[in-house]
Formats: structure tokens, sequence, C-alpha cells
């Protein structure tokens, strides 16, 4: 891996959803997900995401919820 430990090549990934995942550095992303520029150790992103994804709830289901509550 060009020098590189296994767990340092990361990069955090979304989907349509905004959900979250990471993805290994250099490799072709699956269909609908993109990168969302933070990469690093796998430590590293699991923390980014961890920080960021606060509602595990599909964007769909978020805006279906609100249209509900009027909110």
């Amino acid at each position: 891996m060009d020098g590189q430990r296994a767990d340092d090549g990361y990069v955090v990934v979304t989907n349509s959803e905004e959900q979250y995942s990471i993805w290994p550095q250099g490799r072709e992303l699956p269909a609908g997900w993109r990168e969302t520029g933070e990469q690093g150790s796998k430590e590293a992103c699991l923390a980014h995401i961890d920080q960021v994804w606060t509602d595990m709830r599909p964007l769909t289901l978020r805006r279906e919820m609100a249209d509900r509550t009027g909110r």
C-alpha cells in the first residue's frame, strides 16, 4: 500500500439520504455515494462522522416527518 498503514487511507462519504460511511482512499466509490472532503485514519474519519451525523434518520424520513408536523 505504498508504505501506508492499512488504516491511514480513508475518506468520509455520504449519500443522497445524508447517511455517512467511510471508504478506502483511492477506491472507486459505490454508486450513489460522494466524498465529503474529510480524510485520514479510520479512527479520525469515524470520529468526524460521530460529530456531524447527529440524526440517523434518512433525509426522506426527516422531511416527511417535518411535513407532518409543519416544521
